[in-house]
């Protein structure tokens, strides 16, 4: 009888910590996969070394790019320039320089704007070089690109110029490829 209880209370035991352990797991995906809500989560370091708050983007439309001053895409520059200032009322443009690909984005901070200014008058905000792919890629990025943490989609970002279309709310719309430019239709027939 005494060894009968004994057994009883170990597989009882066992049986609690197994329910534990799977709560804890539970508990653990939760936390993963709601620790990033929407981009609104996100601060990062701009071009001039200051702060781009995506909270601060709420009520609009988020465009992010990832830029590159030597690219072949390189003008389209031009194109987020006209789509950031023909639709300022709903959309904020936020390029992000990297040099991912082909080592098409090699200059500092500092050369990436006057580059950026002088050669196409850009006025949207342009945040500090980052990476977009491989082990260092930011934050930002890994949201942008993983299903997981935006919750529409994975991407893989193949080349510079490559967008994300978030809504008024911060949530993933769309990407688009670097041969969508950012006054196509598949673009804009999202901030009319």
């Amino acid at each position: 009888m005494k060894k009968m209880f004994i057994i009883l209370l170990s597989i009882g035991a066992f049986l609690q910590n197994c329910t534990q352990q799977k709560k804890e797991i539970s508990k653990d995906k939760t936390d993963k996969t709601t620790a990033m809500k929407s981009i609104y989560d996100y601060k990062v370091e701009s071009l001039d070394g200051k702060e781009i708050n995506f909270a601060d983007f709420k009520g609009k439309k988020i465009l992010v790019v990832n830029t590159a001053s030597e690219c072949g895409f390189t003008p389209q520059y031009a194109d987020l320039e006209k789509v950031s200032e023909e639709y300022k009322n709903k959309l904020v443009v936020v390029g992000f320089p990297a040099n991912n690909f082909g080592g098409q984005e090699p200059g500092s901070n500092a050369e990436i704007g006057a580059f950026c200014q002088k050669n196409y008058g850009v006025t949207f905000p342009l945040a500090a070089k980052v990476s977009v792919k491989g082990d260092d890629t930011a934050p930002i990025f890994k949201y942008l690109t993983e299903k997981d943490l935006n919750g529409v989609k994975n991407t893989t970002i193949l080349w510079n110029f490559t967008k994300f279309l978030l809504d008024e709310n911060g949530k993933l719309i769309d990407s688009f490829i670097s041969t969508t430019k950012p006054t196509d239709e598949a673009i804009t027939k999202y901030l009319k």
